[in-house]
């Protein structure tokens, strides 16, 4: 709990648009299939993003793509599969970078490994805030 109390504190896409639409966007609600829904939370500062994904099954999922607001390098900063948290530790520790390549309705998209019963947060790099992964 004190992990999610700082990040939420340290992230201004947490808290900043809480009240109106503009602050939350879907980027798949569909994939009823594996079970995996996506979002991205903004701040006021559009360019301030965070993009979460949600692995609603006991099953990993290997090589899943997920459409991104821009290009560039995205650092994970929360997987709820951290060893930290007692999870089997299927993180990103060294960021992902996009490729230049439509997906969701977005320019860009990560590919990433999906903890079985996981929660995951990007964030695009070199944006204030906090670093690393949880």
């Amino acid at each position: 709990m004190q992990e999610l109390n700082r990040l939420y504190a340290s992230e201004p896409a947490l808290h900043e648009v809480d009240f109106h639409y503009s602050g939350f966007e879907w980027i798949d609600i569909n994939d009823v299939e594996n079970s995996v829904i996506s979002f991205v939370r903004y701040a006021n500062d559009r360019n301030d993003f965070l993009v979460f994904v949600c692995n609603f099954t006991p099953v990993p999922r290997h090589g899943y793509r997920i459409g991104v607001p821009k290009g560039g390098r995205y650092e994970e900063i929360f997987n709820s599969d951290s060893a930290r948290f007692g999870g089997s530790n299927l993180v990103h520790p060294g960021g992902l970078d996009a490729e230049d390549r439509a997906w969701h309705a977005r320019p860009a998209c990560i590919e990433v490994t999906l903890p079985p019963l996981g929660v995951m947060i990007f964030k695009p790099a070199g944006r204030n805030g906090v670093a690393g992964h949880g």
